[in-house]
């Protein structure tokens, strides 16, 4: 199990949940990025099974300007509600700084990870499209990101191995929007990798909701461990 640890950044800190490997390290770290609900268990869940898996985790607390160390249930309409307002008052430069920070810290102090990269969910997916394309990110995973396709334009940017798990039946994300995304991607960063799950809807990795799909989600889940583990081996 991980634990809350403060990140220096601008001369104020924030909250990022933490997990270490208890022993036999992979000698990388990821960087858990939240969806709107904020450290929700699903998010702790991540950052202390990449921790199982031989990684340093961190999950930074995008949403603590506004409102620290928020926790929401996707299931409530009025928990709902208030991660749209969070999500809609967030600026997307200042959250690149706090992933950037996490990722710093990551890397800091003795036995700091080699190589970070990125896995985000949701608000986190698109973010790990950005930090591929802004920072020097070692790899970068994103889950049903939502609007990608209004940062295409930052695709010819995009510097570190890039893998996207888009959902084939997301309403936030219609074909034709999918079409533009992998035709796009295709052109400007051909090394990105673009995989659909048809049937499946937005947040179908995310275990314990209605969303889940337990067979796009292993197969996500899958290709995200192969992918992390072939860009962040030292």
């Amino acid at each position: 199990m991980g634990e809350l640890r403060k990140i220096a950044e601008g001369g104020e800190a924030f909250s990022a949940y933490r997990a270490d490997p208890a022993d036999s390290p992979a000698g990388g770290g990821v960087l858990v990025i939240q969806e709107i609900f904020g450290l929700t268990p699903f998010v702790t869940g991540v950052v202390d099974d990449f921790a199982g898996r031989g990684y340093s985790a961190s999950a930074p607390d995008l949403f603590w300007r506004a409102a620290p160390n928020i926790v929401l249930n996707p299931g409530s309409e009025d928990d709902r509600t208030r991660a749209m307002q969070l999500n809609a008052g967030l600026d997307e430069a200042l959250a690149i700084i706090d992933c950037d920070a996490a990722v710093r810290e990551l890397r800091s102090g003795p036995g700091g990870a080699a190589k970070v990269g990125a896995v985000g969910y949701c608000l986190g997916g698109r973010l790990a499209y950005l930090l591929a394309a802004r920072t020097d990110i070692d790899a970068a995973v994103g889950y049903y990101g939502v609007a990608i396709d209004a940062r295409l334009d930052e695709a010819v940017n995009i510097r570190a191995p890039l893998m996207l798990h888009i959902a084939g039946e997301d309403h936030l994300c219609p074909p034709e929007v999918q079409r533009v995304i992998v035709d796009t991607l295709r052109e400007r960063a051909p090394s990105a990798v673009v995989h659909i799950y048809e049937g499946a809807g937005h947040g179908f990795a995310r275990v314990g909701s209605p969303a889940y799909n337990a067979e796009a989600a292993e197969l996500a889940n899958r290709r995200t461990a192969e992918f992390l583990a072939k860009h962040l081996a030292a």
